[in-house]
């Protein structure tokens, strides 16, 4: 397997973005993602937002080449160890980026109302500026960035079948990012969010 190195820079200020329309061909992003689909151990969590414990509106599973715990949002998770495909999901990506991760927090979107509000990944466990490499499979998603003090700063990218998104520099210090509800019916997406916890 050999992901498709074509990329477009996406220029923002105080941000350092890459994206890959098709670093998994049609084929093999199917396959991968019927796979996992069915094959990670998937949950619902609970989170505290603004003092309340919620559900997450999607479901998620945490692995790693490690038994390093990762917390957020008041929610620690012990991970699992990575299974075949993210092995070689993950021995790619680091062929792309030149950089090696630690953990891969999974997050499953079942339908257009599972989301991901407002935040950035900037967790003291994460470091500083912290790459973080992004895999989509299944449905095509708007992908929202805002600037954190610049309200006039914004960006939208729909996540494609197969599709990688490269965050890296100081683009977590200075934009959040979020995958907003849908009213549109649309099928299930996985998202593979390839992380270094310190």
């Amino acid at each position: 397997m050999n992901f498709d190195c074509t990329y477009k820079k996406i220029t923002l200020p105080d941000a350092n973005l890459e994206y890959y329309p098709d670093a998994l061909n049609n084929g093999l992003a199917n396959s991968y993602y019927k796979t996992l689909l069915n094959t990670l151990q998937w949950e619902q969590y609970s989170i505290k937002i603004f003092g309340k414990t919620i559900p997450q509106p999607r479901l998620t599973a945490l692995y790693a080449l490690n038994s390093e715990p990762y917390s957020y949002s008041g929610l620690k998770l012990n991970p699992l160890n990575f299974t075949k495909e993210l092995r070689d999901l993950y021995s790619e990506i680091v062929k792309i980026t030149g950089s090696t991760f630690t953990h891969c927090l999974a997050n499953l979107y079942r339908n257009g109302n599972d989301s991901m509000g407002w935040h950035a990944d900037d967790e003291k466990k994460l470091g500083n500026n912290p790459i973080i490499a992004s895999l989509s499979l299944g449905a095509a998603r708007n992908f929202q960035l805002k600037h954190k003090t610049d309200s006039a700063l914004k960006y939208a990218l729909a996540l494609e079948h197969g599709s990688l998104l490269i965050m890296k520099g100081s683009t977590q210090e200075f934009w959040k990012h979020q995958l907003p509800k849908t009213k549109k019916e649309i099928s299930p997406r996985i998202n593979l969010t390839f992380r270094t916890i310190i």
